[in-house]
């Protein structure tokens, strides 16, 4: 084990609306999709202001996982409700999410009025070689993590065949991974503890405020009637929105179209939001015309681009939409699809907030109990194998943006190549390599060769 000098003393107590200015930054700063989230989210909650200790962190992580949603929205929710009850919980979940939503609100609109410009062209084709970088340096992260022995190793290359070359569904790779967890566990537990072979992490941070001996608050404990309750609110948070949108435009309009739509949606994000994309585009573009084809690919490059959860997206289909659709009036466009953006949003969200504030008290009842966190160190192990393809996804679109067939963009290589050096070698911020690939997409689509 690396001999490090750590501190000795826990951080003093961090107040709500301490967690609350930093829940409204890490919105802010969110770049890089779940895996890039996370990992931001480790270094500034785990090793910097150590609020909570490495086995906390991962087990929580691990639960997320399980969940359709953002897991990387997910985990702030849950850390934040560790901290400080359902309203901890509430505001990280949401300052996650709400300055996405504005700044897409007023991306999307810019899109409508301006449509594509040569900056726009210039600034995203620095941007995606940049997340290339950025997810791979997540999977790097998050494997040296959760790897510690050959089982993991093992579990973690059979999911990235399986979604690689078998092209399996993420649940299909969730359930396997669960299944060896669970028997693996059994046969040997030594292999599955958390924190690798030998039940311990590789490097200590130091005390943390939750660290892993640390015992639950009263509000993390579980009871049918608090789990009663948290449901209950939920579906009345669903149901009031959605009862008012059939009595005020009936069943086939389409805002309330929109809300059943994305509700189910919501329930389908097994794996992130690539894994739903397909459905959304379906429904969005196929079924009910919300927008053109080209319309959903562009928004898909102003989620990947933009703080928040990749999900996020929905946003962009709702305002197109809604914007499309003057649904409001050829007086109110904007408002209409503002109104559409935040509609989208709220029945995707909602069913996150639930599964963390009425399961985490379940979860933290078992992150000691090997029969629980077995399967979930396998699946764990077994995203990894995913982010990596997501990685070779992003790399394959960015690097031959025509096929294989068409020419190899040798300057994306390269900004990718000094992203990655950035990111493994100088442990440069997520934010400033974003904007630095930028400005560098920015200039070389300014050279002569590019007219």
């Amino acid at each position: 084990m690396p001999q490090l000098e750590t501190p000795q003393v826990a951080p003093q107590a961090v107040s709500f609306w301490q967690a609350f200015l930093f829940w409204l930054k890490l919105g802010l700063i969110s770049f890089g999709g779940p895996a890039g989230q996370i990992s931001i989210m480790h270094q500034e909650l785990v090793e910097r202001r150590r609020w909570i200790s490495e086995r906390r962190f991962l087990h929580a992580l691990n639960y997320c996982m399980l969940l359709p949603g953002p897991e990387a929205q997910q985990l702030a929710t849950y850390i934040g409700w560790l901290m400080h009850k359902t309203r901890g919980g509430i505001a990280a979940g949401v300052l996650f999410v709400l300055p996405s939503l504005f700044i897409l609100i007023a991306l999307s609109w810019a899109y409508i009025i301006f449509g594509n410009q040569p900056l726009v062209a210039g600034l995203f084709y620095g941007i995606k070689p940049a997340v290339t970088a950025i997810v791979l340096q997540a999977a790097h992260r998050i494997g040296s993590r959760a790897l510690k022995n050959n089982m993991l190793w093992t579990i973690a290359a059979a999911s990235f065949v399986a979604i690689f070359v078998l092209k399996l569904p993420f649940p299909v790779i969730v359930a396997a991974a669960a299944l060896a967890g669970y028997v693996g566990g059994r046969m040997a537990p030594e292999q599955f503890s958390m924190g690798g072979g030998h039940g311990k992490v590789d490097v200590s941070f130091g005390p943390a405020l939750i660290d892993d001996d640390t015992p639950r608050p009263e509000h993390a404990r579980f009871s049918w009637a608090g789990f009663i309750k948290i449901a209950m609110a939920g579906l009345l948070l669903w149901l009031i929105p959605m009862g008012l949108l059939l009595t005020s435009y009936g069943w086939d309009r389409t805002f309330t179209q929109m809300a059943w739509f994305f509700s189910k949606a919501a329930l389908l994000t097994f794996g992130g939001a690539y894994a739903v994309l397909p459905y959304v585009y379906q429904g969005a573009v196929d079924h009910y015309g919300w927008l053109m084809p080209v319309q959903m690919i562009d928004g898909l490059a102003l989620g990947e681009t933009t703080p928040g959860p990749l999900i996020m997206v929905v946003a962009f289909v709702g305002f197109i939409g809604g914007y499309s659709k003057g649904l409001f009036g050829p007086d109110s466009l904007f408002w209409a699809g503002a109104a559409a953006a935040t509609l989208v949003t709220w029945f995707t969200f909602l069913p996150s907030f639930i599964f963390i504030l009425a399961g985490g008290p379940m979860v933290e009842a078992t992150h000691n109990d090997l029969k629980f966190t077995a399967p979930l160190t396998a699946i764990t192990a077994a995203v990894v194998g995913v982010i990596l393809n997501l990685a070779l996804f992003f790399g394959y679109h960015v690097l031959w943006p025509k096929g294989f067939a068409g020419a190899f963009d040798w300057l994306s290589a390269l900004i990718a190549l000094a992203a990655a050096v950035a990111l493994f070698r100088y442990k440069i911020s997520v934010i400033h390599v974003i904007a630095v690939c930028a400005l560098l997409g920015l200039v070389l689509k300014s050279l002569p060769f590019w007219r």
